[in-house]
């Protein structure tokens, strides 16, 4: 497997066609449009997985973020991209197709990324990549919308560093008002 700075993604205009490629490191260097996935896992009765980013990663560690993210690798497509990063980041095999909820349009706060936003169902088990992962956990909706609220509340006095990743507070509301 190759590190992650070395993987080869593809470059892409801003109506996500592809102009080029280059490694990850180069593309996130330059702040050069790419393409992502993000897939939030649901338990079914309310609650969502969250991954805490590893402090070994590059960007955000330490951070909460999505279920399961990853880049789409050049030549692949996002549908292609969701279920390996699942086997990659989780260990879960999804047979059937997840369901796309809806695409998000690159900016600064997402890493000039364009991110489809998947869902599905899971209960587990999840078997957290180390490289990767640090810790997960079941959060209910409620949870997460208080947490946002207090990351985003301008009167925020009590000294709280940022620890969602601000992708996935993106994410989140988008999801929370309907997509």
């Amino acid at each position: 497997m190759q590190t992650s700075s070395f993987e080869v993604l593809d470059i892409v205009d801003d109506q996500d066609r592809v102009i080029g490629s280059a490694t990850r490191g180069d593309i996130h260097q330059r702040g050069l449009t790419h393409r992502s996935i993000h897939v939030l896992v649901f338990d079914g009765a309310g609650s969502v997985l969250l991954q805490k980013r590893s402090l070994q990663k590059d960007e955000c560690g330490g951070m909460w973020d999505t279920s399961c993210a990853g880049h789409v690798e050049s030549g692949q497509s996002y549908v292609e991209t969701a279920p390996r990063e699942l086997q990659e980041e989780l260990g879960i095999s999804v047979v059937a197709p997840l369901e796309a909820l809806f695409k998000m349009s690159p900016n600064k706060d997402n890493g000039h990324e364009f991110a489809m936003v998947f869902s599905m169902i899971g209960q587990g088990p999840f078997v957290a990549a180390e490289d990767e992962i640090d810790e997960l956990r079941w959060f209910t909706f409620e949870q997460v919308d208080q947490w946002i609220e207090k990351l985003s509340s301008v009167n925020n006095l009590s000294g709280d560093t940022q620890d969602l990743t601000s992708g996935f507070m993106q994410i989140w509301k988008r999801f929370r008002n309907g997509a």
